[in-house]
């Protein structure tokens, strides 16, 4: 399975995403700073080559934490943030979102300060459930953004097929991000048309495989599979990824270097059509 190609920069198979190493609840900094700085720069030195982070993360901290960690970046290193949720406190009940042109321009012009970046190579619309704004007009708005030189490449985050396809029609779109694993098919009809216009597809939550009663059903399946290929399961449910969808980037994310070499071996495990097809099957795509 090849490396996969956001515009211009190629990058690796399994990203990193970075929203896991802020406080609890994604407010704040990490309890452990030091071990999240060692553990950014291990990614990096294992290979990775692209992050991914938000504005919202912290907010603020995730952002610095990255340029404490990494800066001066590697020239192959490509680090995608987001702007248009916000923050009023430290519960997600607190959390609103925003098209707005003129935030979001500050927005990206503040991820840039704080990344210690004069443009920025990704930068997702974090959300379109925003009311604000007409959805066409801050996709223009992200195309402004883009013919001004702030960003490179424009993403979405958490949108719908139909908001993807309007999005195509007015600018090019680097790559989407939505809700997508083995359980939870949220984003499958984002998958569909962002695999058939080549569009990069890094979905959120990857490996995650429910626990409890919940999850018997998906553990009956994977399991088995994880034996035969002596990975854990979430390597598996992560392994299915990269073979389910051609223009797969995941982005698993962790707070243990211990996790994140599985993660990065699971780009190893070579499934059979039948395995994938078994995983697929598990929850429904529409």
């Amino acid at each position: 399975m090849p490396s996969q190609t956001v515009a211009q920069f190629p990058v690796g198979q399994i990203g990193f995403g970075a929203m896991r190493i802020t406080g609890p609840g994604v407010w704040g900094p990490p309890r452990d700073e030091g071990g999240a700085i060692a553990l950014l720069r291990r990614a990096v030195e294992r290979g990775v080559t692209f992050i991914d982070t938000a504005d919202v993360y912290g907010p603020h901290s995730n952002e610095e934490l990255i340029h404490e960690a990494l800066h001066p970046y590697p020239d192959n290193l490509v680090i995608a943030t987001k702007g248009g949720f916000l923050r009023g406190g430290p519960e997600y009940t607190d959390m609103g979102s925003t098209g707005s042109k003129w935030y979001l321009r500050q927005a990206a012009y503040m991820s840039m300060r704080r990344l210690g970046l004069d443009h920025i190579d990704l930068y997702y619309l974090h959300t379109g459930a925003f009311t604000d704004t007409p959805f066409e007009e801050t996709i223009e708005t992200l195309a402004e953004m883009k013919t001004d030189g702030l960003i490179r490449n424009i993403g979405l985050s958490n949108v719908t097929a139909d908001q993807l396809r309007s999005a195509m029609d007015i600018t090019d779109i680097a790559a989407v991000t939505v809700h997508y694993n083995v359980a939870v098919r949220l984003g499958a009809a984002v998958r569909g048309v962002a695999e058939q216009a080549g569009i990069v597809f890094s979905p959120w939550h990857p490996a995650t495989i429910p626990g409890g009663p919940e999850g018997e059903p998906f553990h009956a399946v994977i399991d088995p599979i994880a034996v035969k290929h002596d990975a854990t399961p979430q390597q598996i449910a992560l392994a299915w990824q990269l073979h389910r969808t051609v223009t797969a980037l995941p982005i698993p994310g962790t707070t243990s270097v211990e996790h994140f070499h599985e993660n990065l071996a699971a780009a190893n495990i070579s499934l059979s059509p039948d395995e994938v097809d078994a995983i697929t099957a598990l929850a429904p795509e529409h």
